[in-house]
């Protein structure tokens, strides 16, 4: 009989375990009475959208033969680039886009004076003018404060006009600033320059070298933004910095200098122990790369800057993402980010507002000051699970870098499309299970409120760039929200029939379809009675009330007009329905149905037209 140890050191048998774990998968009808209770290890266990198996329990089978991780601050800097933080926290980055100039300056130094410690700037036509630089950091100690500039369309041009601020004030910039270019990551997001990319790299790392500033950023956001899994992201940005650094040996620079100009821009989402892993994979991953290319142990540290994605967050229901991006956040600081910026929440609706930019820049300081989650150096370290999958991730990242390399490298990859086929295709996965629901979104695809009234924003500047977000397709169809609603002929007492309307009523909601219900019923009589005309009709009740009358009720409603009939559960023998609708439904292709006979019939002036529907 093989041992668990749980928490506190107590100790118990796997077989105690699994038939524990059985009981409740067999009460949740997830599992059946005839299969053995170790079936549970095979119920439980999720994959990444990398195929990655993650298993229920973290146990120390799981990290027996992985390579060793490390001290913090020491090669092979999986568990941090350096032994602590000197003052328990992560450096608090806010990024700013809005094209006014006095506005930006305002806010940017409303930011710093409560709580930020260094401000990211995106520059270009559809952001800030380069040449407002000076407004916007007039009154910003840019030797206290780093400061980080990007720019997709002509990164080479926004470098040059932050060089010259830097040189009209005449101080030494603080540690951490840096020009941000990204040549290779403005091509990916669709960007293209007239400068070859040589000429780009090599000129940004000699003005970074005259200023003893970092050069570039490997902004691995870009392929996040597209669609790719952590392994793809982490992948990507191996072969980015490759490429980089590549480019800088051959110009003469040291390949310690040269890794000294790079920082990595990641994601971090919602799903905390993916994200975890992934920083600690990444940091693994580059410095075996720099150690291929013959660094020293010292210049093998990656650093780090760490946003919250832009494509977990909502449009509807926005207040979600406050929880979104605290989580993200979280696993940001515990995977050991050299900095983190939290996008506010409003992010999806417009420019951002004080308040929104206040609570974005207080969730890091809260997590450090309040939590204390900075105190501890990698607190996922030694933790079975967190072990495996940063391996696993490992391994998956370091074979998406060999496809990168076999296609030529990332600037090749790009150009003949393997790359962003791969992105795609993993995007396609993601959003199939979005559809199903197995990867709910609350507020959007879960728990809509239809009543909501989202706060208004200023628009972004024309020419921003736009993002598919992961609820994009939910969305849209709240955008044209449908006036005629569904009739849920409710079956039997409230009692009875709630589990089954809350789900339906919700499913509805999420593709912006309002319901009505009959109330409580004791027949068929009864729900006639309440019935309304609408041209789609849904039974909501429990299993025995559709065996028992659930066929005369569709009968009768199809006599009263009901066009198309759903039934909220699993297909019933003798109930002629036309859809069904249960968990693990495709939740996108039934609303797409089901606004569309709805559509239709208000489109052939039915009972629902005629009765005025349109709240």
């Amino acid at each position: 009989m093989s041992e668990l140890s749980l928490s506190g050191g107590a100790v118990s048998s796997r077989e105690a375990w699994e038939k524990a774990a059985a009981a409740v998968l067999r009460k949740a009808r997830r599992l059946s009475d005839d299969q053995p209770d170790a079936a549970v290890w095979e119920a439980l266990t999720t994959r990444t959208l990398d195929g990655i198996a993650v298993t229920p329990l973290g146990t120390p089978e799981l990290a027996a033969g992985l390579p060793d991780p490390g001290l913090p601050g020491q090669a092979p800097y999986v568990r941090g680039t350096r032994a602590r933080r000197d003052d328990g926290s992560w450096d608090i980055r806010v990024l700013h886009e809005d094209p006014d100039a006095t506005h930006t300056a305002e806010a940017v130094l409303d930011d710093l004076e409560n709580g930020a410690t260094s401000v990211w700037l995106r520059l270009g036509p559809e952001a800030i003018d380069p040449a407002a630089l000076g407004t916007v950091l007039d009154r910003v100690f840019v030797d206290l404060a780093p400061v980080v500039v990007e720019a997709r369309a002509d990164g080479l041009g926004a470098a040059d006009a932050f060089c010259r601020y830097l040189d009209e004030r005449g101080v030494t910039p603080a540690p951490g600033t840096n020009l941000g270019l990204d040549p290779i990551g403005a091509s990916l997001r669709g960007y293209t320059g007239e400068m070859v990319l040589e000429t780009v790299v090599v000129e940004g790392a000699r003005k970074a070298a005259e200023r003893g500033i970092a050069a570039f950023v490997v902004d691995a956001t870009a392929a996040h933004d597209g669609g790719a899994s952590e392994a793809q992201e982490v992948g990507y940005a191996l072969a980015v910095g490759a490429a980089y650094l590549r480019l800088l040996t051959a110009a003469g620079f040291s390949v310690e200098d040269a890794l000294a100009m790079i920082e990595f821009r990641f994601a971090a989402t919602d799903e905390q122990f993916t994200t975890i892993a992934k920083l600690r994979a990444a940091r693994g991953t580059w410095n075996r790369l720099a150690e291929l290319c013959g660094a020293a142990d010292v210049a093998r540290g990656q650093v780090q800057h760490v946003v919250t994605s832009r494509v977990m967050l909502s449009k509807y229901d926005p207040w979600v993402n406050m929880l979104r991006t605290t989580v993200a956040a979280f696993a940001a600081g515990v995977g050991g980010a050299s900095s983190v910026t939290v996008l506010p929440f409003d992010a999806p609706l417009g420019l951002p507002d004080a308040f929104s930019r206040r609570i974005a820049r207080n969730t890091s300081s809260l997590l450090t000051a309040e939590a204390h989650v900075g105190a501890v150096t990698d607190p996922a370290g030694g933790a079975y699970a967190v072990e495996r999958l940063t391996d696993d991730l490992a391994r998956a990242a370091w074979d998406e870098l060999g496809r990168i390399e076999e296609a030529g490298g990332a600037v090749d990859a790009i150009e003949d499309g393997s790359l962003v086929g791969r992105h795609r295709a993993v995007a396609r996965e993601r959003e199939s299970q979005i559809a199903r629901r197995k990867r709910p979104l609350t507020g959007l695809s879960e728990f809509p409120n239809l009543r909501e009234v989202l706060p208004e924003r200023t628009p972004y500047p024309e020419g921003a760039e736009p993002v598919q977000r992961y609820g994009a397709a939910f969305e849209a169809l709240r955008d044209n929200p449908v006036p005629t609603p569904v009739f849920l002929a409710t079956m039997g007492p409230i009692s009875a029939h709630t589990a089954r309307v809350t789900f339906i009523a919700s499913l509805l909601a999420a593709g912006g379809i309002e319901t009505v219900t009959a109330g409580p019923t004791a027949g068929v009589d009864a729900v006639l009675a309440a019935y309304d005309g609408a041209p789609v009709v849904c039974l909501a009740g429990p299993d025995s009330a559709y065996a028992e009358w659930g066929a005369d009720l569709v009968t009768a409603l199809r006599a009263a007009g009901a066009q198309w009939v759903i039934l909220a559960g699993k297909p019933v023998d003798g109930v002629a329905v036309d859809a069904t609708a249960a968990t693990g439904v495709d939740a996108l292709a039934f609303l797409h149905e089901t606004r569309g006979h709805l559509g239709a019939a208000r489109a052939a002036g039915g009972p629902a037209a005629e009765n005025g529907a349109d709240a």
